[in-house]
């Protein structure tokens, strides 16, 4: 299928790894111009040359207003903006401190209000933009190991439903991506070094881990990175005209109900 994304500009935040590299690898290869964004010059230049197809790396820090403003301005004109950016990390309610609580709301909110912010008014003159942002599951059932964690993504759900009613008449479409458990590399370095704790191989873990902590879940294991990247590339396309401030779901089932 083409995606038609041939001479779009798009912004994937958070992109030298994981879920955000996989998405900005399929635009790439989709013909949209790719900017690729981390926080270190280098691993940020890496991942533009692995990706190829002219994507390019800008280095900035999204958690802060600086960064945001550092990386806007050096990418010039957004057509499609992936805010990706984010941060998680398990741990009792009672033990998260208030550092924590703010360092994950800059990274994982702020971050996509700052830029979003910027790029709206313009995709709303030209008639055509797509944003959206890469919530969790994690924001409609939220995990009681990490509870500042699923408030974030909650976040990124209710941003959504706000900023969409801004483009009301326009092609300017604003969405949010729903992952559920993935096999990104943070995670699977989480899942290897938990596994080795109880002593079970990566395989046997996933397994207890589904039956225990994702019974719902209707696939029973992590997602590629690339499965939820294809959904992402469908949903920044003009193909997907017609979704606007929706939720969409690539959790494997793991939501009950619709």
């Amino acid at each position: 299928m083409d995606l038609q994304l041939n001479n779009k500009n798009a912004l994937v935040t958070g992109s030298t790894k994981g879920i955000g590299y996989a998405i900005a690898q399929v635009l790439a290869q989709e013909g949209a111009n790719v900017i690729v964004n981390g926080r270190s010059q280098e691993t940020t230049d890496k991942a533009a040359a692995a990706i190829g197809h002219g994507a390019r790396g800008i280095a900035a820090d999204v958690s802060t207003a600086e960064g945001c403003d550092k990386l806007l301005k050096a990418a010039g004109q957004i057509d499609i903006l992936v805010n990706n950016a984010g941060i998680f990390e398990p741990k009792p309610f009672v033990e998260i401190p208030d550092a924590d609580w703010e360092r994950f709301y800059q990274v994982n909110v702020m971050s996509g209000v700052r830029l979003t912010r910027a790029v709206l008014p313009g995709m709303l003159e030209r008639n055509w933009g797509r944003v959206l942002f890469v919530s969790s599951e994690s924001g409609v059932q939220i995990p009681a190991e990490m509870i500042h964690y699923g408030m974030t993504k909650a976040a990124n759900i209710a941003l959504v439903n706000g900023i969409a009613r801004l483009t009301k008449g326009t092609h300017v479409t604003v969405n949010a991506i729903l992952p559920g458990p993935t096999a990104s590399e943070g995670v699977a370095d989480f899942v290897g070094e938990l596994a080795k704790d109880a002593k079970l191989t990566k395989e046997e873990f996933e397994k207890e881990f589904f039956a225990s902590a994702r019974p719902t879940s209707l696939i029973q294991r992590f997602a590629e990175v690339e499965e939820v990247a294809n959904t992402t590339a469908y949903y920044c396309s003009p193909l997907s005209s017609a979704t606007n401030g929706a939720a969409i779901r690539v959790d494997g089932g793991v939501v009950l109900g619709t």
